[in-house]
C-alpha cells in the first residue's frame, strides 16, 4: 500500500492540532470530512490549505438551493443535440459528446488524486445529501444515455463544509467523519491575522483585536463580525493611520465590521455614534485618527 501524504497545515491557514487529525483521519479511511462551523472560521479554506498542503488540484462544487446530486455527476445536454438533429451540425448519434460531467464526475476521471470540496451542503434540498450517498460509497455512478459506468481513477480527498442551516441526514452523517471548527479566540486570531498582514504594527493588532470581540460579543447581534471582516477592518485602520491607542476606545469605522442596521444601532447604544464621522487629517474625532 503507497504511503500517504500528511497534512500538516499550510504557511497562509492556522490549523488547530484536532482538525489536522480528522483531515488526515479522513484521507487514511477514505470517508468524506465533513467541516462545521459559523461563517467566517476558516472551513472553505481548509480544502484549499488541504490541496496546497499536499499538492493536488482542488474541485470546488458550490451547493445552491436549486442544486440536485445529478449536477455534480454529469448533464445531458439535449437541447444541443436537438440543435443540431434540427441544423445538421454535428454527429448526434454520438450521444456522448452530450454528455458533461459536473464536478464529482471530474474529480473521478481525474489522472491524479484531487481534493474536492462540496461547499455550504446544507443550502441544499434535505435530500440532496442522501441523494450522494451511493457515489461516494461506491466512488462510481451510471450513465444510462451512454451505457457507461465512470468509477474513480483514484478516491478524492472530499471535503464537505455546512453552516449548520439546516439538519443533515443520519445515514450521510454515519458515513463522515466530523469536525467542528471553533471561533477563534484572541490569541490565535492574532496569529490568523499575522499570517495574512506580517507587516502590521503589532501594537495596531493587539488593538483591532481586542476591540474586535468587543463588537463581537455585543448581544444581539443578528451577523457577528467574523475573520475575514477583521481582516478588513485591520487593513482599514493601517491604511487610514489610525492611531493604535484609540481603537479600543474609539471603536473606529464599524462599519467595516458590521453589516445589518439593527447591529450597527446596536452599536450606537452600547458605544455611541462610533464611526460614522468621516476622518479628518491630523485630527482626532469620534472615528478615529488620521496622521497628516
Amino acid at each position: 500500500m503507497p504511503q500517504l501524504k500528511t497534512y500538516k497545515g499550510s504557511a497562509k491557514y492556522i490549523a488547530s492540532e484536532e482538525l489536522i487529525s480528522a483531515v488526515n483521519v479522513a484521507a487514511a479511511l477514505n470517508r468524506p470530512l465533513l467541516i462545521k462551523g459559523e461563517p467566517g472560521t476558516g472551513k472553505t479554506m481548509l480544502a484549499q490549505s488541504i490541496a496546497e498542503s499536499l499538492q493536488m488540484k482542488l474541485i470546488i462544487w458550490n451547493i445552491k438551493s436549486t442544486t440536485k446530486a445529478q449536477d455534480g455527476l454529469y448533464v445531458y445536454d439535449t437541447v444541443q443535440r436537438l440543435y443540431d438533429s434540427q441544423f445538421g451540425e454535428g454527429d448526434v448519434r454520438n450521444i456522448k459528446q452530450y454528455i458533461k460531467l459536473g464536478k464529482l464526475g471530474e474529480a473521478f476521471v481525474s489522472e491524479e488524486r484531487v481534493v474536492l470540496l462540496i461547499d455550504e451542503i446544507d443550502k441544499a434540498d434535505i435530500e440532496f445529501p442522501n441523494d450522494l450517498l451511493w457515489e461516494l460509497d461506491q466512488m462510481s455512478f451510471y450513465i444510462p444515455e451512454t451505457r457507461e459506468t465512470i468509477t474513480a481513477k483514484h478516491r478524492p480527498i472530499v471535503v464537505i463544509t455546512s453552516n449548520a442551516e439546516k439538519e443533515l441526514p443520519d445515514a450521510f452523517l454515519r458515513r463522515c467523519i466530523f469536525h467542528y471548527i471553533a471561533f477563534p479566540d484572541e490569541e490565535m486570531m492574532r496569529e490568523i491575522v499575522r499570517v495574512h498582514y506580517p507587516d502590521l504594527d503589532k501594537k495596531l493588532l493587539r488593538s483591532a483585536v481586542k476591540a474586535f470581540y468587543k463588537i463581537r460579543n455585543l448581544p444581539g447581534l443578528q451577523k457577528k463580525p467574523s475573520t475575514s471582516e477583521l481582516l478588513d477592518w485591520v487593513q482599514a485602520l493601517a491604511i487610514s493611520g489610525v492611531d493604535p491607542d484609540l481603537i479600543e476606545t474609539e471603536l473606529p469605522l464599524p462599519g467595516v465590521l458590521l453589516k445589518k442596521d439593527n447591529d450597527m444601532a446596536i452599536f450606537r447604544r452600547r458605544f455611541g455614534a462610533g464611526g460614522d464621522a468621516p476622518l479628518v487629517a491630523g485630527k482626532r474625532n469620534v472615528s478615529g485618527y488620521w496622521r497628516s
